[in-house]
């Protein structure tokens, strides 16, 4: 039970609010205030069933590169790019001097590298053309995403902003196993998912509704104070506030013969 006026809450959200600036995808501001739960398939793993050193590796969408680096493949093998600003900046430095072949790029159907570059392409929460994909894969070649599905934080969502409509209607399993199916590629694996995420106190909700500003447009604690009013009393008598997150992964190939 808090007993903090709605003034000393609205400046102690709005200090929050100011707060919501990071580097590459950190959210270590708000570990332990805001809990997810695991997803039913692990990412990393998936990519280390396919990838192996000799092959050419490309993450499109790399952001800060934290993942990328953490998959250890060979530097002279792999290559990402990367199209928000600060985050290019923060690759170049990161990887350049590694080996790893960058390249600035915030358009998915044209992505600067030559035809059948690539044995594995990988891209997690970013954007992707199949068509595209298709171009720079050698044959036989695997492309891997985890996605952010269009129900991601909608009960969230709706709590502050409702009858938003969701900024990426068409992401979901069903959708894109098709799309990719229809630019020809083989389906290897495939798996959706709707997990819990909740939030202990509301200045973290505010942080994260910032930072995830794509999900949350016109978000702020002076629009939504009312309404983040109302998720204090709900925090204030079940401890949380809570929606679901929605993720889906797929693994396609390219024909051997393409």
């Amino acid at each position: 039970m808090t007993d903090l006026t709605p003034e000393e809450l609205r400046t102690a959200w709005k200090n929050e609010e100011r707060r919501a600036q990071i580097k590459g995808w950190d959210f270590s501001h708000i570990e332990g205030r805001c809990i997810e739960e695991p997803l039913p398939w692990d990412y990393s793993a998936v990519i280390h069933t396919y990838l192996k050193d000799e092959m050419k590796l490309l993450d499109y969408d790399t952001g800060g590169g934290e993942f990328l680096m953490g998959l250890h493949h060979p530097y002279e093998n792999t290559a990402a790019t990367e199209g928000y600003p600060p985050n290019v900046q923060l690759c170049r430095e990161k990887m350049l001097p590694l080996g790893i072949d960058l390249r600035e790029c915030s358009d998915a159907s044209n992505i600067p590298f030559e035809d059948a570059a690539f044995d594995l392409i990988i891209n997690r929460h970013g954007s992707f053309d199949p068509r595209e994909i298709k171009r720079l894969l050698r044959p036989g070649g695997i492309f891997i995403t985890q996605q952010v599905g269009d129900e991601n934080d909608r009960e969230l969502i709706e709590a502050v902003l409702p009858d938003l409509e969701p900024p990426f209607p068409h992401a979901n399993l069903a959708e894109q196993r098709a799309a990719f199916k229809n630019a020809g590629f083989e389906i290897l694996e495939a798996d959706e998912a709707f997990c819990r995420i909740s939030f202990s106190d509301v200045g973290a909700f505010v942080w994260f509704a910032h930072i995830i500003e794509w999900e949350f447009p016109g978000f702020s604690v002076d629009r939504c104070f009312n309404r983040l009013m109302q998720m204090q009393e709900t925090i204030q008598k079940s401890g949380e506030a809570a929606g679901r997150v929605h993720r889906y992964l797929l693994v396609a190939k390219k024909p051997e013969g393409e």
